[in-house]
């Protein structure tokens, strides 16, 4: 199947490692131009040249913190003038944060929807300017599957993830008038940095296929999914191929969540 995205320009958010640089990869092998843009610099190289080998494709890499309004505007702007256009946002800056309630001061309320939720405002404003210039676009925004249903010591991570699923439908209400799509994919158990971290915590002694396939994960499909699976669906999302899917939230969880 031809995905259409051959030529189409993509920024990635939080793209130096994880589903972002994932993501990347596949964008990169279907034929678009990809800017990947993270906080830590060095990181951001290391990405760069990780996809530089394996696509043979020089990224646009760009160093900007999401949390701060001026860098989610350079961000956009910079790769608007390096490629000449933009088609497709995926909002995949963040991080883990998960406490009781109680825990949870007013600094890190705020350090969280900053990152999570007004990062991926911030970035969205500033590129539906240019998305409608091509005749529209696609943005995704990463969320959670928890955040359909919080379980408790999972704030502020699980509320900043149910305003970004508010936020998805209602852009993609305002935005569809203009042929931009809004969807977003909801992400379960995926192996990650942290997922890792629990694995050597938890049973140093399993391989990592073995801990991925513990029941006590209570996952449908039997095993923890890889970056590459995630990446799969936001490729798709952000293609010709769902030209007709928006303001839709998409579980990449294995079945493991109880709700659509």
């Amino acid at each position: 199947m031809n995905l259409g995205l051959e030529a189409k320009v993509a920024l990635i958010t939080g793209a130096s490692k994880g589903i972002g640089l994932e993501t990347a990869l596949s964008l990169t092998r279907e034929g678009a131009n990809v800017a990947i843009c993270a906080r830590n610099e060095e990181q951001l190289k290391i990405a760069a040249t990780h996809i530089l080998e394996k696509t043979g494709v020089q990224v646009l890499p760009i160093q900007a913190d999401m949390t701060k309004q001026d860098d989610c505007k350079r961000a956009v702007q910079h790769t608007y003038e390096h490629f000449g256009r933009l088609d497709i946002l995926i909002n995949n800056a963040g991080t883990s944060a998960a406490h009781p309630f109680e825990e949870v001061d007013t600094d890190l309320w705020q350090q969280d929807l900053d990152l999570k939720l007004f990062g991926a405002i911030n970035c969205s404003k500033h590129a539906t300017e240019f998305m409608r210039q091509n005749g529209g676009g696609s943005i995704v925004n990463v969320t959670a599957v928890l955040a359909k249903t919080p379980p408790a010591s999972s704030l502020p991570t699980t509320v900043s993830r149910a305003a970004g699923l508010a936020l998805t439908k209602a852009m993609s209400r305002d935005l569809g008038s203009d042929n931009i799509r809004v969807n977003t994919v909801c992400i379960g158990l995926i192996r990650s940095d942290q997922i890792e971290k629990r694995w050597k915590q938890q049973a140093p002694e399993l391989t990592w296929e073995q801990y991925a396939t513990l029941p006590q994960h209570q996952i449908p499909l039997g095993r923890i999914g890889n970056t590459e699976e995630a990446a799969k669906v936001i490729t798709f999302l952000v293609s010709d191929a769902a030209s007709y899917v928006t303001g839709t939230a998409v579980n990449i969880d294995g079945g493991a969540s109880g709700v659509l």
